[in-house]
């Protein structure tokens, strides 16, 4: 992770003819605990109004925590944390005010219509009738729902539900959109039809969006990821910046004993495999070079191999000696509330 704290790194990002954008987000040493474990541990984040920004890590790294955090549902043990503008700890309200909110799990209506349920979220946030009549509009034409306004929600897809959930969260304007593992339980059509409506709003909105994932296809989304694990940020960057970083072709060997052949490469070629799996991993800067001596070294035993560029995943192993792709297939993990705030 770069060394350079969050104040500085806004000092940077002025100009000399303009003063510092307020950031969308900005978190310093953010801390949260439960008897007994530390969920997040000394969080420092810094998110540029209208990017998309994303957490990624398994399930149990702390996402859902460092986002009912910053949507004002539980209290920070530690640290400051600022959301829009607004301390989270003093401004509870005027953070709420300023954000929207896509959870892991639906909270549609289902016996309500789609236009129904857009404007009873927009009583809820006191939106002037004329106003919310016009955000309907305009938010269901932005997500491609506006011919099924009249339907109920039970009869939607799952495609169409997340849609119409960006809608709700993005019609009383808010400064930061939240999504917690957005496309959990879709298909691959339908993920990519979300993804389709969620950079068609950013084009089209100033809203910032701040997104955990376990998907690493999803992490590829995002202008800037946080790697988190165990409650702490381990790399950050662009997707194409991480990997650059690892520079490193993955050499994945499947074997019959895995945990054994990987300490005889250890021993025999001096490298640091891991296993990953059911596969033993080894990082070499040319893998197809590197290949001949693993299948020397282990004398047969291989029966299957690959050799590909850096991934998301291998960036995560990198920084953690585990894959992401192998811990995220669990259910999720679910989003704190609860808390006094």
């Amino acid at each position: 992770m770069p060394s350079m704290g969050v104040t500085a790194a806004m000092r940077q990002a002025a100009t000399p003819e303009s003063p510092p954008r307020v950031p969308a987000i900005r978190a310093e040493g953010l801390v949260k605990t439960f008897p007994g474990v530390e969920a997040v541990c000394g969080l420092d984040l810094l998110v540029h109004p209208g990017e998309i920004f994303g957490l990624l890590g398994p399930n149990g790294a702390g996402k859902s925590t460092t986002i009912a955090m910053l949507c004002a549902l539980t209290r920070p043990t530690a640290g400051g944390l600022w959301v829009a503008g607004h301390d989270v700890r003093t401004r509870p309200a005027a953070v709420r005010r300023s954000i929207g909110v896509v959870f892991q799990k639906t909270t549609l209506d289902d016996k309500l219509t789609v236009e129904e349920n857009l404007r009873i979220h927009a009583v809820l946030y006191g939106v002037p009738r004329r106003r919310a009549r016009e955000r309907v509009t305009a938010m269901l034409a932005l997500t491609d729902l506006a011919d099924r306004r009249r339907s109920l929600v039970g009869t939607l897809s799952g495609g169409m539900k997340r849609r119409l959930e960006i809608a709700r969260g993005l019609l009383h304007e808010p400064r930061v959109l939240f999504l917690d593992e957005p496309t959990v339980g879709l298909d691959p059509h339908s993920r990519a039809e979300v993804w389709h409506h969620v950079h068609r709003m950013r084009r089209e909105s100033d809203a910032t969006v701040l997104l955990t994932t376990h998907h690493l296809a999803e992490a590829d989304h995002c202008d800037r990821l946080a790697i988190l694990d165990h409650g702490r940020v381990v790399a950050l960057g662009s997707p194409e910046e991480l990997r650059a970083r690892i520079g490193r072709d993955s050499v994945r060997v499947r074997t019959e004993a895995p945990e054994r052949d990987a300490l005889t490469l250890a021993d025999g070629l001096g490298v640091r495999p891991t296993v990953v799996d059911g596969q033993v991993v080894v990082q070499a800067e040319d893998g197809a070079a590197m290949l001949p001596r693993i299948v020397t070294a282990l004398e047969g035993a291989v029966t299957s191999v690959t050799v590909s560029r850096p991934s998301l995943d291998d960036v995560f192993l990198h920084y953690t000696g585990r894959s992401v792709a192998d811990q995220g297939t669990a259910a999720t993990e679910p989003l704190v509330t609860g808390d006094d705030s």
